[in-house]
């Protein structure tokens, strides 16, 4: 009777502590279902562990340090995002910034990484400043519903998009033929391996070629791969319409159980890289190099301004995508936003949050640190607060020591969960007045292009851009915010000057 007493007060303890810290019982939520949240979030983005070293250990970096740097980055920029700002979101090296780091600032540019990871570093400290002196904000607050409901569909249909590719539904092909004239740079780490593979693995390629030729379209699905995400998509689909608890995550380990017969699960993903590694990577940051050439610094402050913007609204789009719709920012804390000073909303702590995990990447070894739209996955399942994040932290942690625990799960398996999240965030067209076309040639261009070009910043600069053009020939260019115009210019002069310099 003593030792169940014991526990009895170590449970309420340890219960009364949570909800203190994260106020579990006023977002409607419990410790189990934060967990699973946690659990799924993790899921759907832990191929950032070796992608990342994939991506980035092609510029010369050592890719031991590079995956004890991904992991350390991950884990602690989604603790501050869970303690500090209460928020279920998750962060860690993004792609398609590691590419822009890889192909764009030291292969086509010719930086060192120690000078690029310098560049990251000052993309994280502007961040910080502009959030710390209430910029982001006021680019929030400019930001028109049409364009902010855009944003969220936009987020959807992307997310769905890397679920499709990620399943292997998709193949690409040039003017009909098998891949040519495609070219590949980087293949890695299997120099053989096919294009039409690469969709369907971890495997890193950048491939380059005139878009207008490259068609997507269905595959055969005579891919044991494509044909495991299927079931996952149905089981996942399934469970959803029933309305089963922890559909999407039933979907994960069902999909993962059903793809070791098919040899899509693979049990043998031992990594040969241990904690120690990231002394390879951290500090090692070259400044006096960056800035050695008074001639080559106006490139070096266009490129990182290309850093910064697309890791800004990366992240706005990401919380008014997501946050708004499942109402972890809900009308209180945009009262709050855009009321006092300090850090008073969660949205203001979770922009900070996001600001400093880019410098701390940065000074671990990886490209920026941002918050993952994959977040949305434990959002949709009933991930509420912070210690959603809490868990995922926790998961990340594991792979230091347990790495292969990650690597089991294959991208078939978490594909379905990506494009049942992009279903479940389509509802913000429904609110968008497509009978407009002043407002719906704004939204269409934002929420198009975000899958078109595969990337959240590109969406949000072209909607920008055609929501101006089109209040300026309305003869309403009084109507549009005095930042919109700013942050508008300054996505027109990073598109002219990436066209001359980058």
């Amino acid at each position: 009777m003593d030792n169940i007493k014991v526990r009895e007060n170590l449970g309420g303890k340890t219960m009364n502590l949570f909800e203190r810290q994260f106020q579990l019982k006023e977002h409607g939520t419990n410790i189990r279902t934060e967990a699973i949240a946690g659990m799924t979030t993790f899921f759907t983005m832990a191929y950032i562990i070796f992608v990342n070293p994939t991506i980035l250990g092609q510029t010369g970096m050592p890719m031991g340090g590079v995956y004890v740097a991904t992991i350390l980055a991950a884990v602690i920029g989604t603790l501050i995002m869970g303690l500090f700002a209460n928020v279920p979101y998750a962060q860690a090296p993004g792609m398609g910034l590691n590419a822009f780091f890889t192909f764009t600032v030291v292969f086509g540019l010719g930086y060192s990484w120690q000078q690029a990871l310098a560049m990251v570093f000052i993309c994280g400290v502007i961040n910080i400043a502009i959030t710390v002196t209430q910029v982001r904000k006021m680019i929030i607050k400019a930001i028109p519903e049409s364009l902010q409901l855009a944003i969220s569909g936009g987020i959807g249909l992307f997310i769905a998009y890397i679920g499709f590719k990620s399943a292997g539904f998709l193949k690409f092909t040039s003017e009909g033929k098998a891949w040519s004239p495609l070219t590949i740079i980087g293949l890695s780490p299997d120099t053989t391996t096919k294009i039409s593979d690469t969709v369907q693995s971890s495997t890193a390629a950048t491939v380059v070629a005139d878009g207008a030729n490259v068609v997507p379209a269905f595959v055969n699905f005579t891919s044991q791969v494509a044909q495991v995400a299927l079931i996952g998509l149905v089981i996942t689909a399934v469970l959803m319409i029933l309305k089963v608890k922890g559909a999407i995550l039933i979907g994960i380990v069902s999909s993962t159980l059903i793809g070791i017969p098919m040899h899509v699960t693979s049990l043998s993903t031992a990594t040969p890289y241990k904690v120690s590694d990231i002394t390879q990577t951290a500090f090692q940051l070259d400044f006096t190099g960056l800035f050695s050439n008074p001639k080559t610094i106006p490139i070096v402050l266009v490129t990182i301004l290309a850093f910064s913007l697309s890791d800004t609204f990366d992240t706005i789009g990401t919380f008014i995508g997501t946050g708004r719709k499942s109402g972890i920012f809900d009308d209180k804390d945009e009262a709050e936003l855009f009321a006092g000073k300090g850090f008073r909303s969660k949205m203001d702590k979770a922009l900070f949050a996001d600001a400093t995990a880019t410098s701390i990447g940065a000074l671990l070894g990886t490209s920026n640190t941002t918050t993952y739209v994959e977040s949305a996955s434990g959002i949709g399942v009933g991930g509420r607060t912070g210690l959603t994040s809490v868990f995922t932290a926790i998961f990340f942690a594991i792979c230091l020591i347990f790495a292969p625990v990650a690597g089991i799960i294959p991208a078939a398996a978490t594909a379905p969960a990506l494009i049942i999240v992009g279903v479940l965030m389509m509802s913000s067209f429904a609110k968008i007045k497509w009978e407009d076309f002043d407002e719906a040639l704004a939204a269409f261009f934002t929420a198009v292009v975000m899958p078109f070009a595969y990337s959240i910043s590109s969406g949000i600069s072209v909607g920008f851009i055609f929501y101006v053009i089109v209040k300026i020939c309305k003869g309403k260019a009084k109507e549009v915010h005095p930042i919109m115009y700013i942050v508008t210019g300054l996505f027109i002069l990073n598109y002219i000057v990436s066209a001359f310099l980058l």
